[in-house]
């Protein structure tokens, strides 16, 4: 599939992460265990020495100037090994939305604080009500002249007791003839008075998610992205990003080869019908792979992304739940999430797979459920609304 000189780009990153990212680490991210911020800051910062802390991003930038198949191998390699991800909201969502959008000044102050992670944002996007319906949010600001002054609530808002900043949609204009016209992008700083965040523990005591309340919160006039009233435009890049990101290609290798190795060693692949599930899932990753290649090609050609992200979250969420769901299987009881009795000893992270299969019945609904994913398609497509 790819050529000497990238065979060879893709050992030098293997030999980096290896050097790099302790061993204790990656096998935290391999077995599914949840690993602290510490420990992907850490990450973030050799990234950010070696220059590679986002090689999508153009050279101007910060980038690194890959191609677009060089970017992909990164990621791919970066996967194989368990390096942690680096988390999705500023690095590959809100950094190209500035550069496109934001002012000479945003992009001078933002931009270098992203690459290097003394920045840490959250998506001020969903709340209660409206989540995939985006356009129904209720949070609003008024301008007073010299700062945005912003009420209400978000919802959902994962990470956000680890950040130190948020990018927000709000409604400026409630007079505005369609809901998306009258909606607003803001670069709040989490440590402005009003700001109460708020967890949403899980059933097992652990917090990804939070709630946010604002409550007369004041944010400078100059963070203001691009033109008011314009923010329903700037988010489809910031969505378009995301969907990329949430389809997790290398995420889904892994899981493959991971499958692969217990199905084999358990004599799972001699079954017909296993086999064949696996086949089919893998052939469905190798399509996935093509079109992020392309969307990739697509961004730095500095086009915006266009229903193929749509599709791309579709799928790649759906894959997620495959693979995750085929190791269940493969694994059975030993995959057993409560009892002492369910550890396999020879595979102690094995109860941990039975979490991430918990984890990933979530991935179709967030970043916008698949449903809504599909009728964007299908009206993009002139097609109306799918059934």
């Amino acid at each position: 599939m790819y050529t000497e000189e990238e065979e060879a780009f893709a050992a030098e990153v293997r030999a980096f992460v290896r050097e790099n990212c302790p061993e204790t680490v990656r096998e935290k991210v391999i077995g599914a265990m949840r690993i602290t911020s510490d420990e992907r800051r850490a990450w973030h910062r050799a990234l950010h020495a070696r220059g590679w802390a986002a090689p999508h991003w153009p050279a101007e930038y910060g980038g690194t100037g890959w191609s677009a198949v060089q970017t992909y191998i990164f990621a791919e390699t970066l996967s194989e090994e368990g390096a942690p991800d680096l988390g999705s909201f500023g690095l590959k969502m809100l950094g190209p939305t500035l550069m496109r959008y934001g002012s000479d000044e945003q992009k001078a102050r933002y931009l270098p604080r992203i690459l290097s992670g003394e920045d840490y944002w959250c998506q001020g996007f969903s709340e209660p009500g409206a989540g995939s319906d985006l356009a129904s949010l209720k949070t609003h600001a008024e301008f007073d002249g010299t700062h945005w002054v912003v009420n209400g609530q978000k919802m959902w808002t994962t990470m956000a007791h680890e950040a130190n900043m948020m990018f927000a949609l709000v409604r400026t204009d409630p007079s505005a003839p369609k809901p998306q016209m009258g909606i607003s992008m803001l670069l709040i700083d989490l440590a402005t008075p009003g700001i109460d965040i708020r967890p949403i523990l899980l059933l097992n005591g652990e917090r990804t998610t939070n709630e946010v309340f604002f409550d007369n919160v004041r944010v400078p006039a100059e963070n203001l992205v691009g033109e008011p009233h314009k923010g329903w435009t700037y988010s489809r890049v910031v969505l378009g990003n995301e969907r990329l990101s949430i389809a997790r290609i290398g995420l889904n290798r892994r899981q493959l080869a991971k499958l692969k190795r217990i199905a084999d060693a358990d004599g799972l692949l001699d079954a017909p019908l296993f086999r064949a599930r696996v086949v089919a899932a893998e052939i469905e990753l190798t399509a996935l792979e093509a079109m992020a290649v392309g969307m990739l090609e697509r961004a730095r050609a500095g086009l915006a992304p266009g229903i193929e992200a749509n599709m791309l979250k579709i799928k790649g969420s759906e894959l997620q739940q495959t693979l995750a769901q085929l190791l269940a299987e493969a694994l059975g009881r030993r995959a057993a999430p409560y009892g002492a009795d369910a550890i396999d000893p020879e595979r102690p992270w094995a109860a941990a797979l039975f979490k991430s299969h918990f984890d990933t019945r979530v991935v179709t609904i967030y970043g916008g459920s698949n449903e809504i994913q599909r009728n964007i398609i299908a009206k993009t497509l002139g097609l109306g609304a799918a059934r």
